[in-house]
C-alpha cells in the first residue's frame, strides 16, 4: 500500500513584495518509517482579532506521545517568527543552535520593508534521550525587533511559534519513503497562485493516503480565498478547515483550535494520487473579496514539505573507492562499490554501470549479484583512456544508467546515482639527450656495446633501477633488451633509451651509438695451407671497416708481388708482376705497405712472416 504525506511550513501575510528561495530535497528515509508532529505557538490570541499585545510568549508546550513499540529514527524542530531570526533557543534544557535559517523581505507599504525567517536544527539525540513526554519551548527573542520596528505590530504579523517533527520506525507499517524538503517560497496579493511540483516520487498505490502541513501566521477570521490543492483536488477536513479556510490556527493531532497564527492540520488524500505517478503537484491560493467588496490577501511563505509514501524499491548509489594509474599508459584501473542502502528493496543483478568523461560514454559494466537492502557489492574495472581527452579529466561514474543516461530500475532515489573523480593520467615523460657511446667499428657499421657506459652522465643515486629499449614503442611494451652490457648492435648510428624508474614513475634519456675506424692490428704472420686456419694475411679492424684501402705487399728484393683492397684479402699467393702470378710464395719475410686512405692515418708498413 502507498501512504504519502505532506507538510508544510506555511506563513501568511499580507504584503505586496517578497524574494523566496526554492524548496529542494533535504533528507530521505526508508524502511518502516512514519512521522509526527507536535509544536505550538508562541502567541497569546489570534494576532489579527487582538490589536492588544505586540510581543510573544516567553515559552510554551507540546506533548509528545509516540506509538507503541517504536524506534526514533531522526527528530527536527522547526521555529519562525518576526525579523531576521533568532538562531539560539531552548528545547526543555537544552540549547539549541540553528543549523540554517532561511529569510524573506516585504514591502509592507506604510509598514516599511519586513522580515520574516524560519530555522530548523537536528534534535534526534535529544528526542532519542528523553523520548515521550512534555516538551517546553523558550528562549526564541525577538522583543528588539518588534520594539524597533513597529510595523510588525501595526501590520498584526507579530507572530511567533514551534514544532517538532519526529520520523519513527514501526515494523508494523509497510515499506515506505519519507522525503523532507526545505526552502522559502511564497505567495501574497501580488503572486496569487503558486504552484510546487515534488519530483522523485513513485506511487504504488494510494490507500490511506494523507497530507499534513504546518502554518504560520494563519488567522481564523481572514479566509479570503485560501485554498490548498493537490493535483487539482482542493483539500478539506470539516469541522477544523473547510475548502476556504485551510490555514485556521487549528491542530488536528490534538483538535485544538487555539494554535493561534499556526496550523498543524493532517488530510486524507488518497482520492487525490494514482498509482504510477510520480510526481506530486502542490497549489496554494490567496486572495478575495470581502464582505464590503475590498480585495484582501494572505501571504503564503512555504519552508517545508515532508512526504511518506508506501515504498518497495532499491536505491542504487555508487562511489569509487580507489583508482590506479600507471607512468606513462592511458589505462585506469578503478575500484568501486555499489550500494543499496536507502532502499526498501533488493537492487537487481545486472544493473547497468557507464562510465563517463564530458558526457561521452567510455566504458561499461554491472552489477553481478542481487544487493540487499542495506547491502553493497564491491567491484573493479580498467578502463583505457582514449587520446582524444586531456590527461586531468573527471570521470563520472552512474549507476543504474545504461550509457544512454536512462535507468532501466524504478529506485526510491533517482537523482543520487552518480558520483565524480578527478583523475589525473602519468604522461608519457620527455626525454633527455645523453652523448654518444662510441666503440671500434667491427666491419660495415657494426659494433658491440656496453649500453650501461652511459649511466655515467646520470646521477645514479636518484632512480631505482635502469632499463634499455631500442625504441619508444619498446618502453610502452617493456619490451626491454636483456644483455645490455653486450648488446650488438647491426648498422650505427643508433639511438638507445634508457628508463630511468623513481617511485612515481620513471624518466626517459636517449643516447647514440656511434662506430668510429680504429686504428687496425697487423698479424705477424700467418700460413696460407688450406687448413681453415690463419690462411690469409688477417689484418683485424681492416676489411668492411677501412673500405677504400691498399694492401701492397713485398717480396726481400724489393718487388711488387701482390696489390689488394677490400675485396682482395692476401692468401699468399702473386698477383704482381710479369712472371708467377697465381702461384703461392715461398716461406720467408714479406714487407707490406698498408694505406687506409683515411685522413685520420698515416701510411703504415711492416712485415710479416709466411710459414706453412
Amino acid at each position: 500500500m502507498k501512504q504519502i504525506a505532506f507538510a508544510f511550513i506555511l506563513f501568511f501575510i499580507c504584503f505586496q513584495k517578497a524574494n523566496s528561495q526554492d524548496i529542494s530535497l533535504f533528507q530521505q528515509f526508508n524502511g518502516r518509517y512514519d512521522y509526527i508532529a507536535i509544536g505550538n505557538t508562541l502567541n497569546q490570541a489570534e494576532n489579527n482579532l487582538s490589536q492588544a499585545f505586540c510581543e510573544i510568549l516567553p515559552s510554551s508546550q507540546a506533548t509528545l506521545t509516540l506509538p507503541n513499540n517504536t524506534t526514533i529514527l531522526a527528530a527536527y524542530l522547526f521555529w519562525s517568527g518576526s525579523g531576521t531570526g533568532d538562531t539560539e533557543v531552548t528545547l526543555n534544557t537544552t540549547s539549541i543552535t540553528a543549523e540554517d535559517t532561511f529569510t524573506v523581505d516585504f514591502n509592507a507599504g506604510t509598514n516599511g520593508l519586513l522580515t520574516y525567517f524560519a530555522s530548523y536544527a537536528d534534535v534526534t539525540n535529544q528526542i532519542l534521550a528523553e523520548g515521550n513526554g512534555n516538551y517546553q519551548f523558550s528562549d526564541l527573542d525577538i522583543s528588539n525587533v518588534l520594539a524597533n520596528t513597529p510595523g510588525y505590530c501595526n501590520n498584526r504579523t507579530n507572530y511567533a511559534g514551534w514544532s517538532l517533527y519526529v520520523i519513527y520506525e514501526d515494523s508494523t507499517l509497510p515499506l515506505n519513503q519519507i522525503n523532507l524538503f526545505l526552502g522559502l517560497e511564497i505567495i501574497n496579493s501580488t503572486v496569487q497562485d503558486k504552484t510546487i511540483v515534488l519530483e522523485n516520487v513513485n506511487v504504488l498505490d494510494n490507500d490511506n493516503a494523507k497530507i499534513g502541513f504546518l502554518a504560520w501566521e494563519g488567522d481564523n477570521a481572514l479566509n479570503f480565498g485560501e485554498s490548498l490543492s493537490i493535483n487539482g483536488n482542493v483539500l478539506s477536513n470539516p469541522p477544523l478547515n473547510l475548502p476556504d479556510n485551510a490555514f485556521n490556527g487549528t491542530n488536528s493531532f490534538t483538535n485544538a483550535t487555539d494554535f493561534y497564527n499556526a496550523d498543524l492540520d493532517v488530510y486524507n488524500i488518497e482520492n487525490n494520487i494514482q498509482i504510477g505517478d510520480t510526481q506530486v503537484t502542490i497549489n496554494l491560493t490567496t486572495g478575495g473579496l470581502d464582505t464590503n467588496g475590498i480585495f484582501r490577501a494572505d501571504l503564503i511563505i512555504i519552508n517545508n514539505i515532508i512526504t511518506v509514501l508506501n515504498s518497495q524499491l532499491p536505491d542504487a548509489t555508487v562511489v569509487l573507492n580507489n583508482y590506479d594509474v600507471a607512468c606513462a599508459n592511458r589505462e585506469v584501473t578503478i575500484d568501486y562499490s555499489v550500494f543499496n542502502t536507502n532502499s526498501t528493496a533488493t537492487l537487481p543483478a545486472n544493473t547497468p554501470i557507464s562510465f563517463f568523461i564530458d558526457n561521452i560514454l567510455i566504458a561499461q559494466s554491472q552489477t553481478l549479484n542481487d544487493i540487499p537492502i542495506g547491502g553493497e557489492e564491491n567491484n573493479q574495472i580498467s578502463i583505457q583512456i582514449p587520446d582524444n581527452f586531456s590527461d586531468i579529466f573527471i570521470l563520472q561514474i552512474a549507476v543504474d544508467n545504461d550509457g544512454s543516461n536512462n535507468g532501466i530500475i524504478t529506485e526510491t532515489n533517482e537523482i543520487n546515482n552518480d558520483t565524480f573523480q578527478l583523475i589525473e593520467l602519468i604522461p608519457f615523460p620527455e626525454t633527455t639527450q645523453l652523448q654518444s657511446v662510441l666503440e671500434c667499428d667491427e666491419g660495415a657499421n657494426q659494433a658491440t656495446f656496453d649500453l650501461t657506459q652511459a649511466l655515467n652522465q646520470i646521477n645514479q643515486n636518484d632512480y631505482l633501477s635502469f632499463s634499455y629499449f631500442e625504441t619508444l614503442e619498446d618502453i610502452a611494451t617493456n619490451n626491454f633488451i636483456i644483455n645490455p652490457t653486450n648488446y650488438f648492435s647491426n648498422t650505427t648510428p643508433q639511438s638507445i633509451y634508457i628508463t630511468a624508474e623513481n617511485n612515481l614513475c620513471f624518466d626517459i634519456y636517449i643516447f647514440n651509438l656511434l662506430t668510429e675506424n680504429c686504428p687496425p692490428i697487423v698479424p705477424e704472420g700467418f700460413s696460407p695451407n688450406q687448413d681453415g686456419i690463419n690462411d690469409f694475411f688477417n689484418i683485424q679492424g681492416l676489411y668492411s671497416v677501412f673500405e677504400q684501402h691498399e694492401l701492397l705487399i713485398y717480396n726481400r728484393y724489393g718487388t711488387l708481388i701482390f696489390k689488394g683492397d677490400n675485396n682482395t684479402k692476401w692468401y699468399g699467393q702473386i698477383n704482381e708482376g710479369l712472371t708467377n702470378q697465381g702461384k703461392t710464395v715461398p716461406v720467408g719475410t714479406y714487407f707490406y705497405v698498408l694505406n687506409l686512405n683515411d685522413p685520420s692515418y698515416n701510411v703504415q708498413t711492416g712485415w710479416v712472416y709466411v710459414n706453412y
